[in-house]
Parts: structure tokens; C-alpha cells; sequence
């Protein structure tokens, strides 16, 4: 297929990109900087897709220039995966802003990409988001950027319903891996290599971390079978659904032998509980129907921390 897809400077837009193009789709990817206004990690994903798909860097979803490439591309899936970040974690995070720039222009994005025949919309949720997933607490959503995942979601499965249009939601849970923020995993391998013992503040916490090679994976299956009629379907992948101790030390027996280190962990005693105490997803994807291979996964994430 032709494929539009935004946010592929992000840690699995540039992992989507990498799986859709191995699976032989013809990929078209927007960034909303130019390439040499990206930084640090992101500038590496950006530098490493360069040539792997076809980029417009200054595009931005719903802009002219967004619709200009809808009106002329004649593509056939529509994947939004970009979203608003900036302060995600903060709880003063704008949800009702973060919606709107998510959706800009969706009415006429959405005509614009039927009358040039396209069928197909892809949309990224959150395990976040309220109602998402399975867990504690009645599914609330973690914060005001989950809420903005979620309204998202309600406004493009309006819009789609309207002008006629297949909408396939994929829900991401806890990916890690090669070309991510420094996250949990950077943490521990970055006290492992100052020779020291990182702690695990949160162990009790039941989540559902999994290879972001295996989420693109399941991403890119998953984008090849939204049907073309207009219908609503999801996914939800599931990865290693354990407490945060558990997989801590399922990621400290996996690097051990592979970067020579003692790699070993810390379990605090977790007192507080901000958060709801289980967030898991509830499709568990077949690896083997991926012919993803999990050694492999872990090998070429210990060799991203080498060379580091």
C-alpha cells in the first residue's frame, strides 16, 4: 500500500516506518521540523530513516501542505500517529488543546484523503487513556495527556463514521528499546555501566512493557488488515504483562550475559500509589506469526547500549 503516516521522528513512528517498509509498503513520512532542527535521539531516528521512506519535513497534520500531499499522493492508508507531547507528564498538560491540534482540520483531512480514494485511517491510542486496556481502578486515564489520547480518539471515529471511512485503532502499552528516550531500561543500564545499583521505586506496579521490534510488527500486520469497508476495529498488543520488579529483573537477566555487567537490581518497598496498580493491554501478539525472534530483539538492544 501507499501509506501516509505522521510522527515518524517519535521512538515507535520511527519503528512503524522501519516495519512498514519491510513489509513492502510504500511509505510517505511527515515531520513537522526540518531535519536540522531535530536533536539528540530524535535526530538520530530522522538521520536513520533518511532514504527508508519519502519525507516532507515543515508538514504538519491538517496544514496546507498536509492536505496538498493528501490531495495529490493517492494514498491508501492514513496513519496518525503524532500527537501533542510537550509536558506530557505534567498535570497541567492542556487536554482540550492537545485534542484540538491533534485533529486539526480533520473534516477536510479526512475528505481530502477520500476523494483522492483512500479508505484506510490508522489512529495510535493509549493504554492510558480512560477505558483503555484492562486493570484497577475502573480504567481512568493516568493524566490530562491520557484524556487527550482518548478525546483524539472520539473525534476521529466521528469524522470517519461521517465521511465513510474504515478507522483501525492501535493500542500502545509500554514499548522499549533500540532509538528511545532515556526511559526505565536507559536508567538501569546507565547506573549498571557507572558501576552502581539502580533501585526500582515502583516495583508493585503491574504494567505491560514490550520489544518495540514486536510492536512494530503487530503495528504493521495491523495496518495491512483494516478493511476497506468504513467499520471501527482495534487492537490492543500485549507484551510482558508482570510488575515493574519483575520485568526490571527480566530485563537485568537479559543484559547480563550480553554486556558483561552484574546487572543487578534494587526493589524498593512502594508505598505510594498515585498511579492505578495494574495497566495491561489484552491482545498478546504472536511473535512466531510475526516471525519476530526474541533473542535476536534482546541481542540487538544490548548492542544499542554498546555502542552507546
Amino acid at each position: 500500500m501507499k501509506i501516509l503516516l505522521t510522527g515518524a521522528s517519535s521512538f515507535t513512528g520511527f519503528w512503524f516506518v522501519r516495519e512498514l517498509t519491510a513489509a513492502g509498503h510504500d511509505v510517505t513520512a511527515t515531520f513537522r521540523k526540518l531535519a536540522a532542527e531535530y536533536w539528540d535521539v530524535r535526530a538520530k531516528r530522522v538521520a536513520a530513516l533518511a532514504g527508508g521512506c519519502q519525507a516532507f519535513h515543515g508538514v504538519s497534520f491538517g496544514d496546507a501542505g498536509f492536505l496538498d500531499l493528501l490531495k495529490n499522493g493517492r494514498f491508501d492508508a492514513l496513519c496518525h500517529h503524532a500527537a501533542e507531547v510537550t509536558n506530557y507528564k505534567s498535570s497541567d498538560f492542556d487536554a482540550a488543546a492537545a485534542a484540538a491540534a491533534n485533529t486539526r482540520n480533520i473534516a477536510a483531512v479526512l475528505a481530502a484523503f477520500a476523494a483522492a480514494g483512500g479508505c484506510r485511517v490508522v489512529l495510535t491510542g493509549s493504554v492510558f487513556e480512560d477505558d483503555e486496556g484492562a486493570g484497577s481502578e475502573d480504567l481512568p486515564a493516568f493524566s490530562p495527556y491520557g484524556l487527550s489520547k482518548a478525546l483524539t480518539a472520539q473525534i476521529f471515529r466521528y469524522h470517519a463514521r461521517t465521511v465513510r471511512l474504515a478507522l483501525g485503532k492501535f493500542v500502545i502499552p509500554n514499548p522499549f528499546g533500540p532509538f528511545e528516550e532515556p526511559r526505565f531500561t536507559a536508567y538501569l543500564v546507565k547506573n549498571w555501566y557507572a558501576g552502581k545499583t539502580p533501585s526500582v521505586e515502583t516495583p508493585a506496579y503491574v504494567r505491560d512493557n514490550i520489544h518495540v521490534s514486536l510492536l512494530a510488527r503487530a503495528y504493521a500486520r495491523f495496518v495491512s488488515e483494516v478493511p476497506a469497508e468504513p467499520v471501527f476495529v482495534k487492537t490492543n498488543p500485549s507484551g510482558y504483562v508482570e510488575s515493574q520488579g519483575a520485568f526490571a529483573q527480566r530485563f537485568a537477566r537479559e543484559m547480563r550475559p550480553r554486556l558483561g555487567l552484574p546487572c543487578e537490581v534494587e526493589l524498593k518497598v512502594q508505598t505510594q500509589f498515585s498511579e492505578p496498580r495494574i495497566r495491561i493491554n489484552t491482545d498478546p501478539v504472536d511473535a512466531a506469526l510475526l516471525n519476530w525472534n526474541e533473542p535476536a530483539a534482546w541481542d540487538e538492544l544490548a548492542a544499542y547500549y554498546r555502542q552507546r
